[in-house]
């Protein structure tokens, strides 16, 4: 497949990476030569290391002094404090859909999303159903209407979806379990129960928690 510059090199560049590191082709703790990737995508050295900078903000990538970039390692303690943190955020973006909605095309999105999942999940599509997942949090941003909250959220996203091929790669029947804890949770926040939502994010939340660390476990 031929490598297409876009407006954005360094953001493709970094997208292009982040992906081979979330589908693992990309181990932990493995190197990342600027050269192979300047030669490998007919781009500049420069822009690669832009890409790489973007993918340490994300956390894909560390970047220790005199040594190049290499793939970040996915360690139990990261994974918990990964998902300590999601959580919360998951829970503001709930309250704010469900503080904000007024007439029920406003929860049209959260619908046209849930049937893209289950479209993915019969299919069995992990990448597809990963993305879609994430277009949960994007609808819902407009009801925080919080630059901080959205920013650091599409930040965590590449770290997040490597958590979720981890454990969906070995447990595809995981799929269909979010798909009813998505229900639940519109159901929830159609009815504004606020300490339902929390509780029903933090469920979710510690599940998935605990599915990556075993498929961490076994790997």
């Amino acid at each position: 497949m031929t490598f297409k510059a876009p407006d954005s090199l360094a953001e493709q560049i970094a997208h292009h990476l982040a992906e081979r590191i979330i589908r693992g082709e990309l181990q932990a703790r493995e190197r990342i030569q600027e050269q192979k990737v300047t030669q490998a995508l007919n781009v500049s050295r420069g822009s690669v290391r832009e890409a790489l900078l973007i993918l340490e903000r994300r956390h894909l990538v560390v970047i220790p002094p005199r040594r190049g970039a290499q793939v970040a390692e996915l360690t139990p303690h990261k994974v918990k404090s990964l998902y300590a943190l999601v959580i919360e955020l998951y829970i503001l973006l709930g309250k704010a859909v469900a503080e904000g909605w007024q007439i029920q095309s406003d929860l049209a999105p959260f619908l046209a999303i849930q049937q893209r999942l289950q479209e993915s999940l019969q299919r069995e599509d992990i990448n597809a159903f990963v993305e879609t997942s994430f277009d949960i949090m994007r609808a819902a941003f407009p009801f925080a209407d919080n630059p901080y909250l959205q920013e650091t959220v599409e930040n965590l996203l590449p770290a997040i979806s490597r958590t979720y091929h981890l454990a969906l790669e070995r447990r595809k029947s995981e799929m269909g379990q979010f798909l009813n804890t998505f229900a639940e949770l519109l159901q929830v926040i159609i009815a504004r129960d606020q300490p339902r939502i929390r509780e029903v994010l933090i469920g979710y939340g510690e599940h998935n928690c605990q599915l990556v660390l075993a498929a961490l476990a076994e790997s």
